[in-house]
């Protein structure tokens, strides 16, 4: 009989793709998003029974480990509360003509291969399949985004598809170069790609080899990342696409990139000729985080402005993870999980905000705590959250990370907290025009799921005052990990 936790890490990737089957052959957006909520939410309790469970023994093609369950864990859920939002939106979107049904029965089965591919990546133990699973990923999305069919959605498909498919290909040389490091140690065959055997033999390999496999890893899954000059797709895909696809690119996608470069920074820390990643994660997050900063002054598309926050805060969180060390490597782990929770709970405010204004464009919106006070005062704290003010958890992972970067780098921590005043200056000035003052556009009420958007908020708020202590030593033993 298989062990139940050996079960549960099937269903991580079962439910969805099944699911995927079972929707691209169901008519009708009723029964098809109920689908979509229930597969998401079953999949969730697959990743929670993995996490409170013994664990199955890591395979050669698979693997759950104390790193990669905080992303599957995380991943899962805001999959689930995004999948709730999408059924209100979407139900919004089929009343004002802009979906038609045919579009809708492909866009929860491309949503559950997504959520498919994705955990695949995650739970991946071999770095071939791992970077397949990025790819499907990805291709999942380039349609969803596009699925409007406007001239403006299909343009920013198409450069997604080029700017990932340049990514995807570097980080595919950067693969080969480590799997020809790894034969003359491993030997030939499948071995030279499982991540547990690279790890334990990492020691043995070329440095060289993986120096020159490291820079084009680098560039390639820091295109999937966002992280400038790589992020280019970005801000059309969540300006033209729909808005649950926003939420789950931010919270989701970005993050299974990052897990990937984690990887393997731990396989080059494994060996003593290796190159220092650091600074070259420090140089790429420091460059991300002060271009975004600088860019969101200029924004003037409400959903372009929070695709460069998006940019911004993956950028601080791979600076976090360059400087390395206990703390920051907290402060990392803390920021991501915070980041992807507040992101995606402002990207759930601002669709219901656009389809009710009838326009992204923030001239054309204002006023929003009298004309919608759950709308505009969500949106409120989630920008309040995302800036880094106390009492959130944002303020405590940014508090920790410059903490620790001026104990170790003063010089790097001065260009940190002014890239992080600038973003904070940038959001207060634009949420002021949004949320007070002269109400503009619509006053029309709107059908909002409320319920996704408040969870996030609310598990942000509360980290930001109390971390339970399993969560504490959680993140602190897997800080360790990362070196």
């Amino acid at each position: 009989m298989i062990p139940w936790d050996l079960d549960a890490l099937a269903a991580v990737l079962l439910i969805p793709l099944a699911a995927a089957a079972a929707l691209a052959l169901l008519p009708g957006y009723r029964a098809t998003s109920r689908l979509n909520v229930l597969a998401s939410l079953l999949t969730f309790a697959a990743a929670l029974a993995l996490l409170v469970g013994e664990r199955p023994a890591p395979g050669g093609y698979l693997m759950i480990d104390d790193l990669n369950i905080v992303f599957v864990t995380l991943g899962t859920f805001i999959g689930f509360t995004t999948s709730v939002f999408s059924a209100s939106y979407i139900a919004h979107e089929i009343e004002a003509g802009r979906l038609t049904p045919a579009y809708l029965r492909f866009y929860h089965a491309m949503y559950q291969v997504m959520m498919f591919a994705m955990n695949l990546a995650l739970v991946a133990n071999n770095i071939g399949l791992m970077w397949v699973a990025v790819e499907i990923a990805t291709l999942s999305t380039v349609l969803m985004v596009g699925i409007y069919r406007t001239h403006a959605a299909l343009e920013a498909a198409w450069k997604y598809f080029i700017l990932g498919s340049v990514g995807i290909a570097l980080a595919l040389f950067g693969t080969i170069l480590v799997y020809m490091a790894a034969i003359p140690v491993i030997g030939e065959g499948p071995d030279a790609m499982v991540w547990t055997v690279l790890i334990e033999h990492a020691a043995g390999f070329d440095p060289a080899l993986i120096n020159v496999a490291f820079v084009f890893l680098l560039l390639g899954y820091g295109t999937k990342v966002g992280l400038v000059p790589l992020h280019a797709w970005l801000p059309d895909a969540h300006a033209e696409g729909p808005t649950p696809i926003s939420a789950v690119l931010s919270g989701l996608l970005l993050n299974v990139a990052l897990y990937a470069l984690l990887r393997f920074k731990l396989l080059m820390a494994a060996n003593p000729g290796a190159l220092a990643t650091g600074p070259l994660m420090m140089a790429m997050g420091l460059a991300s985080l002060l271009f975004a900063a600088v860019m969101l002054y200029r924004r003037r598309d409400i959903k372009r402005m929070f695709a460069f926050s998006s940019i911004e805060h993956m950028g601080i969180i791979v600076f976090a993870f360059g400087i390395g060390g206990p703390l920051a490597n907290f402060a990392g782990l803390l920021h991501m999980v915070m980041h992807s929770l507040t992101k995606s709970a402002i990207f759930f405010a601002v669709g219901h905000i656009t389809q009710v204004k009838g326009t992204q464009r923030m001239a054309d919106i204002g006023g929003l705590t009298e004309s919608h006070p759950w709308l505009g005062w969500s949106l409120v704290v989630g920008v309040v959250a995302i800036a880094g003010l106390p009492p959130t958890g944002v303020f405590m992972s940014e508090f920790l990370l410059v903490s620790s970067t001026f104990a170790r780098e003063p010089l790097l921590a001065i260009l940190l907290v002014l890239g992080l005043l600038l973003a904070f200056g940038a959001l207060l000035l634009r949420v002021g025009g949004l949320a007070f003052g002269e109400i503009k556009g619509p006053v029309t009420p709107v059908k909002a799921s409320y319920l996704p958007m408040l969870a996030h908020l609310g598990l942000v708020l509360v980290a930001g005052v109390y971390l339970p202590a399993p969560v504490v030593a959680w993140f602190r033993h897997i800080a360790a990990l990362l070196g």
